[in-house]
C-alpha cells in the first residue's frame, strides 16, 4: 500500500528511557502497587493524595503503562458502579525493579 505506516520494530524515546522519580507520592504508590492491585481509594491513601488518576498519568508520563481495569461493584448507596483497578504490567515491575536496583546501587538517571 502506498500510505501503508512501516511497521515499528524499534523502541519508542519514551520505552527506551529508563523510570526514574525522586517524588515520595510515587514512591509511596509504587510500593503498595508492587504487592497487589489497588482501587482509586486506596491509592489516594497510600500516596497521601487526592487525586490518583493524575498521580498515574504522572507515571505513566514516565514509561509506566499502568493499566486500570474496571469492574462491576454496588457503591454504598447500592447504586452499580464501575471503579477502576490499577495495576502493574510485568514489565512496568522489570522498569521499577531495575530503577530500585539503581537507586540502591547510588546511581541516579
Amino acid at each position: 500500500m502506498k500510505n501503508a505506516r512501516p511497521e515499528k520494530t524499534e523502541a519508542s524515546a519514551l520505552e527506551q528511557r529508563e523510570f526514574y522519580t525522586d517524588n515520595p507520592r510515587h514512591q509511596r504508590a509504587l510500593a503498595l502497587l508492587l504487592q497487589r492491585p489497588v482501587k482509586r481509594e486506596e491509592l489516594d491513601r497510600a500516596a497521601g493524595c487526592s487525586n490518583a488518576p493524575e498521580l498515574v498519568a504522572e507515571l505513566r508520563r514516565r514509561g509506566l503503562e499502568l493499566p486500570c481495569e474496571r469492574v462491576d461493584a454496588i457503591d454504598r448507596d447500592g447504586r452499580h458502579c464501575n471503579p477502576g483497578i490499577y495495576s502493574l504490567t510485568n514489565k512496568d515491575r522489570r522498569r521499577i525493579n531495575a530503577w530500585l536496583r539503581r537507586r540502591e546501587g547510588g546511581h541516579r538517571a
